[in-house]
């Protein structure tokens, strides 16, 4: 099943990666399963939407990087795209962003309708944690990393992570004045889970707790400058590479690191973060990081 050929391009393991995150998650919530059709249908809509599958890619990448089975990574790749894609569907809810379009479709709520797709953001949620375990009881990955798994998406998707960056942003929609509360923003919204994926993928290949640290130096800096990009991309990008209007946030007042500091520092600060996300592998012990650092050029360099 592996696809880790330094040979092929970037793109082309992106791609392939990609795919195959595509077909496990196909498959992802049983079809033996009496699930209410609507619900079935409002999660797949949103789950296989399609996207850059860059969070479960991550894992996949940081697995490999490592020696580990890209197979056994597989549960927690899907685990990541379910939580990113239940905030996406969340966000979109007219409580929160109002969006009428995700990745040039209709947000979930306008074809299934508010409760629904509540409903489904729920569900994909709690689905994550049921696909984790599955690394174990499927794949043999020990329970103890297993464990670590499960604590550290709970963590980082919820309160203290992700949805706490959440919350801070609408928060901040009420007037943020300094850069440090953006950064806390962006740091939580965007970067918690991507550290996420990369240690996950460290855990199922049972990496040192200095390449766990060095992950998530990576991963933290990459957030950041992940979040940066689209801040600019909102501004500059192609309304048809991005399948969402741009200059939403300047509609919505949102503040952003083009309104603090400019767009020539802010593409300046995305240099920067990435640089400072390979170094921390460059000096890490990681035996194979040319994916994970091919995959930050990849980010810093995307127009949508």
């Amino acid at each position: 099943m592996s696809l880790n050929n330094t040979t092929s391009t970037i793109h082309t393991y992106i791609a392939s990666h990609a795919q195959l995150v595509e077909a496990a998650l196909r498959q992802s919530l049983p079809t033996a399963w009496e699930v209410p059709s609507s619900l079935r249908e409002s999660m797949d809509y949103s789950l296989m939407a399609g996207g850059k599958r860059l969070r479960p890619i991550m894992v996949l990448a940081a697995a490999e990087s490592l020696g580990g089975s890209l197979e056994s990574a597989m549960p927690v790749a899907m685990a990541i795209e379910l939580v990113h894609t239940y905030s996406l569907v969340h966000d979109d809810l007219p409580a929160m962003d109002n969006d009428d379009y995700r990745r040039g479709k209709l947000t979930n709520h306008k074809v299934y309708g508010e409760a629904m797709a509540i409903l489904a953001g729920d569900a994909l949620l709690t689905h994550a944690f049921f696909c984790v375990a599955q690394s174990h009881k499927r794949f043999g990955v020990p329970a103890e990393r297993v464990l670590a798994i499960t604590e550290e998406l709970a963590l980082l998707a919820g309160a203290r992570g992700m949805v706490g960056g959440q919350a801070a942003d609408m928060l901040g929609e009420q007037g943020l004045t300094k850069l440090e509360e953006l950064t806390y923003i962006h740091t939580h919204k965007t970067s918690d889970l991507i550290v996420f994926s990369l240690r996950a993928g460290g855990h199922i290949a049972g990496a040192s707790e200095a390449q766990l640290e060095a992950l998530s130096e990576f991963g933290h800096a990459l957030g950041l400058a992940f979040q940066i990009q689209d801040d600019i991309l909102d501004i500059i990008g192609d309304e048809a590479k991005l399948g969402k209007p741009v200059k939403s946030d300047e509609k919505q007042q949102k503040v952003t690191f083009p309104y603090f500091i400019g767009m020539e520092a802010s593409e300046q600060k995305v240099q920067e973060l990435t640089n400072q996300a390979k170094e921390a592998l460059i000096r890490s012990n990681i035996p194979n990081p040319e994916r994970l650092l091919q995959i930050a050029d990849y980010l810093m360099k995307r127009d949508h």
